[in-house]
């Protein structure tokens, strides 16, 4: 539970500042506080820092300015997907470790407030979008129309799974491959329930490479709590290569050494459908 004012300012600037608009009854259900209390709290934080927020009589929520300046939040989108995903709980706040450790820091992608705040608010209203969307297969892609229904986090950067008219197909949008500012359009008949990929579930069976000598492969057991010398792990269709990338197996190349794969698909014929690369 949020209580301390530099968290309540934090969750207010990353909703303010990502999602383009908040309310006191939006902070309410977040802070776990009455709406009455919430909005005391917002006037709080608009008198502090009057140029930061700008309210709108017609849509009766307060908007960041031009001028916003954060005390609180960084500006990177992976600090608002991360939160309102749940991939992290927010701790606005350094706190002491409790074992000296470190943490390796993915490189910072383009994703700009103008790009994720029409995203988001066509995956919440289920609209479709007016996209440019540039791809390294086509650096010089023109514009195209797309309704999303999920963003995804594969492990080491954020996609928006969506459905693309122009290829009549659900596919993988990388977050900062967007450029431009999203035009948002009418209402969809396209819903998530439709996309056979994300719904449809299936089991990766790995096991040691059998290259490996015998205590190599016991030592992958024990690493990755096997049972009867393999490892299953359920994932959706859609995200199976992502899965796979991430534990550096390649379903179709086999490493010539096999300390490099360590791990192989058992059942890539099985799943083959749904792998691509």
């Amino acid at each position: 539970m949020l209580n301390t004012e530099d968290q309540r300012d934090w969750l207010l600037e990353l909703l303010a500042w990502w999602a383009g608009q908040i309310t006191p009854s939006q902070l309410a259900e977040h802070w776990q506080v009455s709406r009455q209390h919430a909005s005391q709290l917002l006037k709080r934080y608009i008198s502090a820092y009057p140029d930061n927020l700008a309210y709108d009589p017609a849509s009766q929520t307060y908007h960041p300015t031009s001028t916003f300046q954060p005390l609180q939040i960084n500006l990177d989108a992976h600090e608002y997907l991360n939160w309102a995903t749940g991939l992290n709980h927010p701790q606005p706040q350094p706190v002491p470790p409790h074992l000296a450790h470190e943490i390796l820091q993915q490189p910072r992608r383009r994703i700009t407030p103008q790009i994720l705040r029409p995203l988001i608010q066509a995956l919440r209203e289920n609209r479709r979008l007016d996209v440019d969307y540039f791809s390294l297969a086509n650096p010089d892609d023109q514009g195209r129309n797309i309704v999303p229904h999920h963003f995804v986090h594969n492990g080491q950067r954020w996609h928006l799974r969506a459905w693309c008219e122009k290829s009549q197909i659900f596919k993988d949008f990388v977050l900062s491959r967007f450029s431009g500012q999203p035009e948002l359009l009418d209402t969809s008949h396209v819903t998530p329930d439709q996309d056979v990929a994300w719904n449809t579930q299936i089991t990766l069976i790995l096991q040691p490479d059998p290259r490996l000598n015998p205590k190599q492969k016991r030592l992958l057991e024990e690493e990755y709590l096997m049972e009867n010398g393999q490892l299953q792990l359920t994932t959706r269709a859609c995200l199976a290569n992502y899965l796979l990338k991430n534990l550096q197996i390649h379903p179709r190349i086999l490493e010539g050494e096999p300390e490099a794969q360590q791990l192989v698909l058992v059942n890539k014929n099985d799943i083959k459908p749904w792998l691509f690369g």
